[in-house]
Order: C-alpha cells, then sequence, then structure tokens
C-alpha cells in the first residue's frame, strides 16, 4: 500500500458495501478490520451519511463488483466528489488465493474475497466453509492448502420472497437482515413465508456443509459473514463464527500484497 488511504468496496447486486482501513491493514498475518463502514443501494448514488464516514484525504478505493451499472455510477461520483482519489478495480487474479474451479474468471469476487480474509483467520493445514449473504447465499469450502474449491449458491432472502410473491394470493414477505428468527409455526401467511425463508435457508446451509464435511479429512472450520446471516451462526455448531466484513478485509488483504 502507499500514502492514500485504503477504501475496499464490495459492490453487489443489491448493497454497495465500503469500508475504509488505517495502517492496521500493513501487519500481514493478522485480518485488516475497518475502522469505519457504509452501505448504499447498488446503482444509486452515497448519500450524506455515507460519505461522513469516508477518510478526508486522498484514498485509493479497490473495488470487487458483481454489478457493472453500479461500478458505473459509483466510479462516475469518485471522478466527481473526490478527484484526488485513485480507483483500482480488482479481477480474479488480483486476489491472492488459488480458484480451483472451472473458469475462475466468472467466479463472484465477493466469494473470493471472502476466501481470502478467511485464509487469515483459520488454522493453517485446516479447511473451512465460508457462508455468505446477499441477493444470493453462498457456501464456499477453502482447502486446506488455502485453494478456493467451489461452492453452493442458494437464492437469497429477498430472491425467495420475491418469488413467491409471484404467486396469486401471496403477499411479499420480507425478513430484515438482523431481525430475530421467525417462528417454525407462522400463524398468519406473512409469518409462515418468513418462516419458510429463514428455516429453509437454515436446513439447506447445514445440509450443504454436513455434506461437504464428510468429504474432508480434517473438519473444517466454518466462518459466517453478511448482515442476512448473523442469525444463522447459532444453527451451525460450535465451530460456527460471525466475521462482519469479510469481503472488505479480504480486500485490504489483497492491497497489502
Amino acid at each position: 500500500m502507499n500514502a492514500r488511504r485504503l477504501i475496499a468496496v464490495d459492490i453487489g447486486n443489491s448493497a454497495t458495501k465500503v469500508g475504509w482501513f488505517d495502517d492496521t491493514a500493513e501487519r500481514v498475518g493478522t485480518l485488516p478490520r475497518p475502522v469505519a463502514t457504509g452501505k448504499f443501494k447498488t446503482g444509486e448514488q452515497p448519500g450524506d451519511g455515507f460519505v461522513a464516514v469516508l477518510p478526508a484525504e486522498a484514498s485509493e478505493w479497490q473495488i470487487v463488483s458483481v454489478h457493472r451499472e453500479g461500478t458505473r455510477i459509483l466510479c462516475d461520483w469518485i471522478a466527481a466528489n473526490r478527484p484526488n482519489d485513485v480507483v483500482r478495480m480488482l479481477g480474479c487474479r488480483d486476489l491472492p488465493i488459488e480458484a480451483r474451479v472451472d473458469y475462475p474468471e466468472r467466479v463472484g469476487l465477493d466469494r473470493l474475497a471472502a476466501a481470502v480474509g478467511a485464509n487469515r483467520l483459520r488454522t493453517a493445514n485446516r479447511p473451512a466453509i465460508v457462508i455468505g449473504a446477499g441477493s444470493a447465499i453462498t457456501v464456499n469450502l477453502i482447502a486446506a492448502d488455502g485453494a478456493f474449491e467451489g461452492g453452493t449458491i442458494l437464492p437469497g432472502f429477498r430472491m425467495s420472497a420475491e418469488a413467491l410473491f409471484g404467486a396469486d394470493l401471496l403477499p411479499l414477505a420480507l425478513l430484515a437482515p438482523n431481525e430475530t428468527p421467525p417462528p417454525l409455526v407462522g400463524k398468519n401467511t406473512e409469518d409462515a413465508i418468513r418462516s419458510g425463508l429463514f428455516w429453509g435457508a437454515v436446513g439447506a446451509v447445514r445440509e450443504v456443509v454436513a455434506g461437504i464435511s464428510t468429504t474432508l479429512a480434517v473438519s473444517p472450520q466454518i466462518f459466517v459473514t453478511g448482515g442476512d446471516l448473523r442469525q444463522f451462526t447459532q444453527y451451525l455448531g460450535a465451530e460456527g463464527q460471525f466475521v462482519p466484513d469479510l469481503v472488505l478485509s479480504g480486500i485490504a488483504v489483497a492491497a497489502v500484497r
């Protein structure tokens, strides 16, 4: 890293997450943690609340993105509002991790960045599973040697809710990111849908984790990230650990390199 502050950005299909890092990101061997974070809707310009958390000095933006239009809008905003800043778009080869998959360049960069961050947290020579939430829920395997092995992609809460909303007479019932887990037995249609969204996802993730674990010689560590999955962690056994901002921290690891 140079003298500029690092601003890490994860542009997803629905939300853009941003975090800036100070010199603690220079500590090789530890997981960098953002000094401050912000979030806004992908495809919209940042609001005043987001701008307030940004460092005043010249910064370098390092961005992973799965949304081209959202990327264009943010880059235009940076050019207009922070002309002294530098913007760097990251690709799979910029992230310090081997991707042992059919098409590494097609893997969502948020998945790879989270795996980079998890490699700083996991015990050496022990595999890990990283579970993340956004528009989709992903369950990804990191091998004992640190390589990204691929994983499973499931529809996220909103995507599933909107699919059900397409049926006649079913309402749109959404789950807030840190909402208390709904009762298993919903007493009305909306609560029954929320129950299905949450507990169906918990069951699917647990089944995938259990299935992956049976293929491994050593039981994996489990890292959970993303606001929609904070409540998941307690249902994944003693190995489950919630790590906020794991994607942003992974970007910071790549920046140190």
